[in-house]
């Protein structure tokens, strides 16, 4: 945060100030609603002689450690069970005109399956970890490495459920859909728009927060 934005709403507060005037003059004096309204929420609304700071979230390698495996894990778990499902529905519905081998079939599911074995526990594991974190230390909530990896991926798969509408609507228009693509487009919408749904929800809950 800007310090001389704090700098000032400290000053102000000092004198007295209700919060409420300071963030409508920091509105009319160009500053964006968010940072007024953050710029006087770093101080915690007590009755004490001289504004108290609130505890500010601090950017540690343990943390950027834990979250960066975490969502590797969560894009490994959701690759390789992306690329397991594509596998059954070519399976059982193959395509004439591609010769496949079945016993790469069989290779390629099992290389899924042990990624899935391996990464999901360790994505549950990871996962189940910050959120104690976080309940212990609400302020672990405002954790930069957090923040952008969590749009970060709402990014990746908001950009998969575009392609993947995309590429649905173009088969419809060139009257190629069938059922094996089907399945798949359906297959990446469940996938990426489970984790979608799920992360926008939680960014939601943190803003409100």
């Amino acid at each position: 945060m800007n310090s001389e934005l704090l700098e000032f709403t400290r000053q102000a507060l000092t004198k007295g100030v209700e919060r409420s005037e300071i963030e409508r003059t920091l509105r009319q004096a160009g500053w964006d609603a968010a940072d007024a309204e953050a710029a006087v929420g770093a101080f915690a609304d007590l009755k004490f002689p001289v504004p108290v700071p609130r505890p500010r979230p601090y950017l540690s390698a343990a943390e950027v450690f834990i979250y960066l495996v975490m969502f590797t894990a969560l894009y490994d778990t959701a690759y390789s069970l992306g690329a397991m499902m594509f596998h059954f529905i070519d399976r059982a519905f193959p395509d004439p005109a591609q010769m496949r081998q079945w016993n790469g079939f069989n290779a390629a599911v099992r290389w899924n399956i042990s990624c899935l074995l391996v990464a999901f526990p360790l994505f549950i594991f990871t996962f189940r970890s910050t959120n104690k974190a976080v309940l212990a230390n609400p302020t672990r909530r405002s954790s930069r490495p957090r923040k952008w990896l969590t749009y970060l991926t709402l990014f990746v798969a908001a950009v998969t459920l575009t392609g993947d509408v995309i590429g649905l609507v173009y088969n419809v228009l060139g009257g190629e859909l069938t059922i094996r693509f089907g399945l798949k487009v359906a297959t990446v919408a469940i996938i990426a728009g489970g984790v979608f749904a799920y992360f926008l929800t939680d960014v939601r809950k943190e803003e409100t927060a």
